[in-house]
């Protein structure tokens, strides 16, 4: 094992530190990022309701990209981190080079998919013209340009999984903030420009995302631990196998989340169209509170992916141990935040009365999931970090397609649409149960 690794904080540090340097920034940056999030949906509201409608309605498909995104970047943390953890340098860099070859196909495939699928996608829920206009414009420009979520993405993953996390918050930080001031400029047409609406808001976003991947790039030539090639990846055919093992399942458990906010959509359209804008609300206002904590798990990964390749026992439970705590107080308190100003949060987003109405039920039912998810959340770590990705995804579809979207359905049927939202409770409920059993299955065949 080179010196280098051998003096590896992911290894040595003592852990609630190592915990805490490694997911606080991460944890930042996740803020930023949902705060991103918030402040864009709050200019297009700002710009007309409709306009929100649109993006809320593009949302599902835009979240099958960050799904690949995400997924298969988190099995290249993965792999690299386990790697570096068993001393193996050289296989981690083919792992990483493996990592970015996938990301640029991945990136082609998303390009035809804007291109060609767009349209038909919001016709299945938007007959409105202007409405499906706007919506179609927004996916295209998202779609086509998001090269720099792939590559982004994959650099914050792999420098993290190399024990830095101040450089991946910086990555994503710094894309966001441009996000944001670009915002106002391009959607209500400031300094000289023309008020582009959704379209200017989906350029702002393509213009973070390009900015955030310039970085990663530059931090990621200086790293110490991995080279990439840019110019001539290679694919490894090992590397590739372990990256999908773990990249796939995820893809599939974050791209759920597509079918499930579509579906979702589908049920609650039939109650009112403005309950579609709330649900879109609540997702841009539940990023608060999921994005740091997700971030918490990106943080966890690679302490746990690499002292379990470095046959650690005793550090990955302590770190598993802590990070649910996190987890639990974090969303409880988000579950606290929700219940007790619901009006507030909504009208950021200068929402009518009748939509805070709705709103208000949404939100304070949603958020009694919350400190139910948190558990489930960093049970996933261990499944991510010992290469068993699948079991993570058979919890989400568990949660997501088993219980969430027919209960949401029998719910509305027979209740209405407030009770549509106790679904979410219900899923969480057997998500958290399920994952406890693996999770207990999982240590178990730890020999170590």
């Amino acid at each position: 094992m080179s010196q280098s690794l051998s003096n590896n904080r992911l290894g040595t540090m003592p852990v609630g530190k190592l915990l805490i340097y490694m997911s606080v920034p991460t944890m930042f940056s996740m803020l930023i990022q949902a705060l991103y999030n918030i402040v864009d949906s709050i200019f297009v509201a700002r710009f007309s309701e409709e306009a929100l409608t649109a993006v809320s309605i593009a949302f599902p498909l835009q979240m099958l990209l960050f799904a690949f995104a995400i997924g298969m970047n988190i099995g290249t943390c993965s792999v690299i981190s386990r790697r570096l953890g068993a001393g193996l340098e050289k296989e981690a860099s083919n792992a990483a080079e493996t990592g970015y070859a996938i990301d640029l196909c991945l990136y082609g495939l998303f390009v035809l998919i804007g291109l060609f699928f767009s349209g038909p996608f919001v016709r299945l829920y938007v007959t409105y013209p202007a409405l499906a206009e706007m919506s179609v414009t927004y996916l295209r420009i998202c779609l086509c340009f998001s090269i720099g979520v792939f590559i982004a993405t994959l650099c914050e993953k792999m420098i993290q999984a190399t024990g830095n996390t101040i450089q991946p918050m910086i990555i994503q930080g710094v894309g966001a903030i441009f996000n944001i001031i670009m915002d106002p400029i391009l959607i209500f047409g400031y300094f000289g420009l023309p008020a582009m609406g959704v379209k200017g808001a989906a350029i702002a976003t393509v213009m973070g995302q390009c900015f955030s991947m310039i970085l990663g790039l530059i931090f990621l030539a200086k790293n110490k631990y991995i080279k990439v090639r840019l110019t001539r990846p290679s694919i490894d055919k090992s590397s590739f196998s372990d990256i999908i093992k773990v990249g796939l399942p995820a893809v599939v458990m974050q791209g759920i989340g597509t079918v499930m906010t579509g579906a979702m959509n589908a049920i609650v359209i039939t109650f009112n169209v403005l309950a579609t804008t709330a649900f879109g609300v609540y997702f841009k206002l539940q990023s608060f509170v999921f994005l740091p904590v997700f971030g918490l798990n990106s943080g966890l990964l690679p302490i746990v992916s690499f002292n379990y390749g470095a046959r650690n026992r005793q550090r990955m439970m302590q770190a598993l141990k802590l990070g649910m705590i996190i987890a639990f107080v974090f969303m409880s308190l988000g579950a606290v935040v929700f219940n007790a100003f619901p009006d507030a949060l909504l009208s950021l987003f200068n929402a009518s009365g009748d939509m805070i109405e709705i709103g208000e039920k949404c939100l304070r039912t949603i958020s009694l999931s919350f400190p139910i998810a948190s558990i489930s959340i960093i049970a996933m770590s261990l499944f991510q970090a010992k290469g068993d990705g699948y079991l993570s995804m058979i919890v989400s579809i568990i949660r997501q397609i088993g219980f969430l979207i027919p209960s949401a359905w029998l719910l509305g049927h027979f209740f209405g649409l407030d009770a549509v939202w106790y679904s979410f409770v219900i899923a969480e409920v057997a998500a958290l149960i399920v994952s406890l059993c693996f999770f207990r299955m999982e240590l178990k065949r730890i020999d170590f």
